[in-house]
């Protein structure tokens, strides 16, 4: 079905390459929707009663439309697209003017600075494994973030009980909620999940599993309790990467079953007894193709808010998406994260409730032409890994730094928001710095969002932050004192098993 996305306006208009695929003979059945021949013997594939009706349909046809525009449900899969979105002319689904045709969902607008509300740092538990440019909880600045949201604990997949990413993890839990005794106010939240869990392995299918089962949530319940109590933990974040996907683990049941699950867990969490009532969020993408699988508009009254990752729209696995390709594209653009949000206006959320993402860090790539260096440009790969990042495709904003200082050409991307730095003949990196993001900031805070989050802070070195802290009406404090708590003594890491 993603097939379908990649029409924007209808057989006559999509290039002879796309179109071979929507080409079917006597012999040759079509990929996706219903042949239709013409009295050469030549044929073309297409939904609704033009092509799958009878009479005129050869092949495959009973395939039917992603949605109906106006030609029945004998034709038609669903009614409605999901989130509110477009259903073209042709019975497909998005959110371009080629399928919109001037539907536009209004836009919240404030005058005010909204997104002060919340700063929400993640901190990478992990990111002592590092080479260089790691942060201990005892640096990060103090002063910027309303909240910090400690990623990841996991979830067993036999037990349904917490399960720490490792020991050197979990040693890190009290060490990063006791920065609460150095900024009063401050909240610490544990974040569940993650990217990972949900790659292939004996956690593919965890959250899937645990929202469909009773049983397997009241362990879970109770292991989180358990576990937040004795790490001091004020809330926490769900960050299911992705319901109802296929390609992620995802069910069907998924999108019924998730907001049946946050239900619980919020009860449970009220149930607690703990001295303040915790903090729930989810994550969400910024991509109509995984977002679907959300119902945000069931899920927005049970949660406090939502964290939407608008970075990562793009990076190498553009190269094996046929309606994008491997050209070279900033990971943070501003134009397509107002696409991501009216996905959220189509369907009435609060923006108060939402939470944009901002990323200290860029997507790379190696350019396939030294001469063309431009967005759009074709890459031949993801960019050289970074001295401390360590991986193709990604550098830090503290690597970043060191490249620009080093004489890398930089230019800035005003309509999109986003900075990007050439260098090395073949090397492209888009990223943000305190220039673009407050730019973004100031789009978050003329639609009324109700807070910024960033991934992540260990990722930058105190300068972005500091930057971005320079327009918020907070106090900034000291790192923390060491003498109020010692890191070699036994921590209290209980996983509430």
């Amino acid at each position: 079905m993603k097939l379908f996305t990649y029409i924007l306006a209808g057989l006559l208009f999509v290039t002879p390459i796309v179109c071979e695929e929507y080409h079917c003979t006597k012999d040759k059945k079509c990929e996706s929707g219903c042949c239709r021949l013409e009295p050469d013997g030549t044929g073309n594939c297409g939904l609704g009663p033009t092509f799958c009706g009878k009479g005129n349909c050869t092949s495959t046809c009973d395939e039917k439309s992603e949605c109906d525009p106006g030609w029945g449900s004998k034709w038609s899969a669903a009614e409605k697209c999901p989130l509110n979105v477009c259903c073209s002319a042709y019975g497909f689904c998005g959110t371009t003017p080629d399928f919109c045709q001037g539907n536009v969902p209004t836009s919240p607008s404030c005058s005010g600075s909204s997104s002060d509300a919340r700063t929400i740092g993640y901190y990478e538990g992990w990111n002592l494994e590092r080479n260089c440019q790691t942060m201990t909880p005892e640096k990060i600045p103090l002063g910027y973030y309303t909240h910090i949201n400690f990623a990841f604990v996991l979830i067993d997949p036999d037990t349904f009980t917490l399960s720490a990413m490792g020991a050197d993890v979990a040693a890190l839990y009290t060490r990063v909620t006791a920065l609460k005794a150095m900024q009063p106010g401050l909240k610490v939240w544990i974040s569940v999940g993650g990217w990972a869990m949900n790659d292939p392995g004996p956690s593919r299918t965890t959250f899937s599993d645990l929202a469909a089962s009773k049983d397997a949530q009241e362990s879970f319940f109770n292991s989180l309790i358990t576990f937040m109590r004795a790490n001091d933990f004020d809330g926490v974040d769900i960050d299911w990467e992705y319901p109802v996907a296929d390609d992620r683990g995802g069910k069907a049941a998924d999108k019924e079953n998730f907001p049946k699950f946050l239900q619980n867990l919020r009860h449970a969490l009220d149930q607690s007894g703990m001295p303040e009532r915790p903090g729930l969020s989810i994550t969400i993408p910024s991509s109509y193709w995984y977002m679907r699988g959300f119902d945000i508009v069931t899920i927005d009254p049970i949660i406090d808010f939502f964290n939407i990752m608008t970075y990562d729209i793009h990076g190498t696995w553009d190269s094996s998406d046929n309606s994008i390709g491997a050209i070279a594209q900033a990971h943070t653009n501003l134009t397509e994260i107002d696409l991501a949000m009216q996905l959220l206006w189509r369907n009435h959320i609060d923006p108060a409730r939402v939470v944009l993402g901002l990323g200290f860090y860029g997507r790379s790539f190696t350019m396939k032409d030294p001469s063309c260096l431009s967005p759009g440009c074709p890459f031949k790969e993801g960019g050289k890994a970074g001295p401390c990042t360590n991986t193709k495709g990604i550098l830090s904003a503290t690597e970043i730094r060191k490249v620009v200082a080093d004489g890398a050409t930089v230019t800035l991307d005003s309509a999109a928001a986003v900075k990007i730095i050439t260098w090395d003949d073949n090397q492209w990196v888009s990223y943000d710095d305190g220039e673009t993001m407050k730019t973004k900031i100031q789009y978050a805070n003329s639609h009324c969002l109700g807070g910024t989050m960033a991934w992540a802070i260990d990722l930058d070195d105190g300068t972005t932050i500091e930057e971005l802290g320079a327009d918020l009406n907070r106090p900034k404090f000291p790192t923390f004192d060491p003498d109020l708590f010692d890191p070699n003594s036994d921590n209290n890491t209980d996983l509430g098993t």
